[in-house]
């Protein structure tokens, strides 16, 4: 039986430098060449076999060579336009990025050296385990034409079967050493939106004579703001907020457009879908009784991180039984961000893990997407093991999953990636 607080420990420089060298050399969404291409180097360097997906990412097999389960791991790649603060909460960052402008402010570095870690413990160890794992390194988690589509269209016309998925996302609150992995939602639901309203300007003096998008724009907000209080109920989780408005340029003219963009975020999708039909619905509506036309410009929709609760049973067992109960948190809570993680857990039987990586001693603790964010490299180390350690349970005990029920790739992907439908 491999000893996953071993193997993890005995590879912390691997993972400390791997983490390091994606830290110094982030590459912004779909520019990832040089982070894709040292990530396959690694891999052919212990003999793993990769596929390039063009605008998705990069995927690795490591084969037992025996039959059995298929577990996919994720790892996303992107990195932020944030520019860096040599300083995190309290010290200087060991490592800084020296690509000017561009910062792994989210923890993709942490989540690439992690997987690439277990990718080379497993093939130094495939007499100890039966089936097969296979990594997926996903392009643009972040922003623009997101990589996992992609990706999951090539498992899908590859005729790749997966039994059972994984992924972790770093934690900017949760103690490094610490595991959280929750029952239900893991993390919000998302709806991006931009909206342009066309109408027709004018001037000041005559405001009859025009028909002002600016006008209709207060009359959506109006009704969004009152949405929440009529539709969602109060023990569930919905909010939403506008993040720019755009127009107009003098005082006394009124434009003939204004755009607007935003997100919705929510902890069940019944409700986050209600607010994307009642959102289209209420834009088209209040446009034309100002006698303006609402064009939509972004319409993204990325599901609730849902876990599978068999699967979730499954790793916190392990999680216990490989690391101790003190590397699990049982009061880990739901995050509000979102995930595209949780479009695969709509294909796929999945369990989303939280890695802790704030300490005290080391500065890190800042809030992700912030100059001064930073991770605690002992926490991935830990992250290894946990992940090792549901790997190897679901290997082995191929648990039943009764609560998945599968959703229809092609629908899932026309509301998240509806730029590219295929």
């Amino acid at each position: 039986m491999l000893s996953v607080r071993e193997l993890a420990a005995k590879e912390k420089e691997t993972t400390v430098a791997l983490r390091r060298h994606f830290h110094e050399y982030p590459e912004l969404s779909q520019e990832e060449f040089a982070t894709m291409d040292y990530i396959e180097d690694r891999l052919h360097s212990w003999n793993i076999p990769t596929v390039r997906v063009p605008r998705g990412g990069v995927i690795a097999t490591v084969d037992s060579g025996k039959p059995g389960w298929t577990v996919l791991v994720r790892a996303d790649i992107d990195a932020l336009a944030i520019e860096e603060k040599d300083t995190n909460l309290s010290a200087k960052k060991a490592v800084l990025s020296k690509n000017k402008g561009i910062m792994h402010a989210c923890g993709h570095d942490g989540h690439m050296a992690m997987a690439l870690t277990e990718a080379k413990i497993l093939s130094a160890h495939t007499d100890a385990w039966e089936g097969r794992v296979i990594f997926i390194f996903e392009e643009a988690e972040e922003v623009g034409e997101r990589g996992i589509s992609a990706l999951l269209r090539y498992l899908r016309d590859h005729a790749v079967h997966i039994d059972a998925a994984y992924g972790t996302h770093v934690m900017w609150r949760l103690p490094a050493g610490k595991t959280g992995i929750l029952y239900g939602t893991a993390m919000a639901g998302a709806f991006f939106f931009a909206v342009k309203l066309h109408g027709y300007g004018g001037h000041g003096s005559r405001p009859d004579m025009a028909k002002s998008p600016i006008e209709a724009f207060i009359s959506i907000q109006s009704e969004l703001r009152a949405y929440r209080m009529r539709a969602v109920p109060p023990e569930e989780s919905l909010t939403y907020s506008i993040g720019c408005v755009n127009a107009g340029s003098k005082p006394n003219i009124i434009p003939s457009e204004l755009s607007f963009a935003g997100t919705m975020r929510c902890t069940d999708n019944d409700n986050g879908l209600a607010f994307r039909e009642f959102f289209k619905t209420a834009c088209a509506r209040i446009a034309e009784e100002y006698g303006c036309t609402a064009e939509f410009v972004e319409d993204q929709y990325i599901p609730v991180a849902m876990n599978n609760k068999e699967l979730v049973d499954l790793a916190r067992h392990a999680v216990v039984n490989a690391l101790g109960e003190d590397a699990l948190d049982p009061d880990c809570p739901m995050w509000m961000a979102s995930e595209t993680f949780a479009v695969i857990q709509t294909a796929y039987p999945s369990v989303l893990f939280f890695t802790g990586i704030r300490d005290a001693e080391v500065g890190s603790g800042a809030p992700h997407h912030t100059p001064e964010f930073d991770l605690s490299e002992d926490g991935l180390v830990a992250g290894v093991g946990a992940a090792l350690a549901f790997i190897l349970a679901a290997l082995k005990e191929k648990p039943a999953t009764p609560s998945f029920k599968a959703s229809d790739l092609d629908t899932v992907l026309e509301m998240f990636d509806p730029d590219n439908r295929k």
